[in-house]
């Protein structure tokens, strides 16, 4: 009975195996990327840059 309890302990406290997978590479470096590409449009537009709403015709 101990020896079963031992045994069911040292397999509980095994670190489980991670496996790579990759689709989470690639996701991450999507991001990195998307990341990277929308703070250079932030860079080259800059802070001054507004656009200007047209003004509103009204319909006769």
């Amino acid at each position: 009975m101990a020896d079963t309890t031992i045994d069911k302990a040292r397999s509980l406290l095994t670190p489980p195996v991670r496996r790579s997978s990759p689709w989470a590479t690639f996701a991450a470096a999507a991001l990195a990327a998307t990341a990277a590409v929308l703070m250079a449009g932030v860079m080259v537009l800059g802070p001054g840059v507004r656009f200007e709403e047209p003004a509103i015709v009204s319909a006769p």
